[in-house]
């Protein structure tokens, strides 16, 4: 059965182009012009994913996005006409998964979708040749089957979240950069690398004991980042 992805945009051209591209590409897809018709789209028929024009009448995108995430798991691409960095963190720290400025090519817009369901499904390897299972201290990944625990209890992770932690799992005591981190672990050859910023951020205040003084992903001044597994006494 096709996924059935959720298409939020006020701007009826623009929709228009998303949804015939999508519906090429052999998915099914729904229109929503405004945040209240996208909340209640969802409520009728849980979506595989949204795209979410950040710029909305009423309920704006980001409001979208929260109430999205405080219903259930659903990946989120965010559509942005803004140039700014900030607003594209925002969006990030949100929940979405991607993000998408405007104007943008309708074919990469549906790349972008194919690999997030892709991920969020769980069909990404985070590493060539990377156990099924990556274990560290209190967490616990297990890679097919998309699952992880922290301390034994379930860790909710956005799939951008989740493939980030399993590289560096699977890489652990090495330094990355964060454009060296973008291409392994999203297969980017440019972007923004705030993006990596915020996903660090938001990977600490779930498993960091102390956020603000992280011991697991650490900050590797002047390169970037690293994960250090525990000793055992430390975990």
């Amino acid at each position: 059965m096709s996924s059935r992805v959720l298409v939020v945009e006020d701007d009826l051209t623009v929709a228009e182009v998303v949804v015939t591209y999508l519906k090429h590409a052999g998915y099914e897809v729904e229109h929503a012009p405004d945040g209240d018709a996208a909340l209640a789209a969802a409520a009728r028929d849980w979506p595989d994913l949204v795209v979410l024009d950040l710029m909305l009448p009423g309920i704006d995108g980001l409001e979208v996005c929260r109430r999205l995430r405080a219903g259930g798991e659903v990946p989120v691409i965010m559509l942005t006409a803004l140039g700014s960095e900030n607003d594209r963190v925002v969006g990030l720290e949100v929940g979405a998964d991607d993000y998408v400025t405007k104007p943008f090519s309708p074919r990469e817009l549906v790349l972008r979708v194919r690999s997030v369901l892709r991920r969020a499904g769980g069909g990404d390897v985070p590493a060539p040749n990377a156990p099924d299972v990556l274990e560290a201290g209190p967490i616990r990944m297990d890679v097919t089957g998309h699952r992880v625990t922290h301390h034994g209890e379930p860790l909710q992770l956005t799939s951008r979240e989740f493939d980030l932690l399993a590289f560096l799992l699977a890489h652990p005591s090495e330094a990355f950069t964060r454009e060296a981190l973008m291409r392994a672990v999203w297969g980017w050859e440019f972007g923004d690398q705030s993006t990596v910023t915020v996903h660090v951020r938001r990977l600490r205040e779930k498993i960091e004991a102390d956020p603000a003084d992280p011991r697991l992903l650490v900050t590797v001044w002047g390169v970037g980042y690293r994960f250090d597994p525990p000793t055992s006494a430390a975990a």
